[in-house]
């Protein structure tokens, strides 16, 4: 069984930067697809960025510019550096790999950004 774990989340003001991690128990090339995702209260999970096998990424109009997603397949990581954060940016991130059609969920590390 998969398992993923993040970290990396926190309190931060406005403007600010956090770097989001995410660990997985399963060595990170046997995955097609990897990404970001987060869920504000009220509001449906969305997409904030991905990065697949061969290093391609796209990002979320939101993210895009901000964002940046990498990967270090030595050590089953997948990165998120998020600068110049704003208020709407604060949110349950998730992270998110995907095996062929079958993905698999990290339980999720908060953000919170400060006015």
């Amino acid at each position: 069984q998969v398992q993923l774990v993040e970290s990396g989340g926190g309190l931060v003001q406005a403007g600010g930067s956090l770097k989001l991690s995410c660990g997985s128990s399963s060595r990170i090339y046997a995955f097609n697809d990897m990404g970001w995702y987060r869920q504000a209260p009220g509001k449906q999970r969305e997409l904030v960025a991905t990065i697949r096998l061969d290093g391609g990424t796209e990002y979320s109009d939101s993210a895009n510019g901000r964002f940046t997603i990498s990967r270090d397949d030595a050590k089953n990581m997948v990165y998120l550096q998020m600068n110049r954060l704003k208020g709407e940016d604060s949110a349950v991130y998730y992270c998110m790999m995907k095996n062929l059609d079958t993905p698999y969920w990290g339980r999720g590390t908060q953000v919170t950004v400060s006015s």
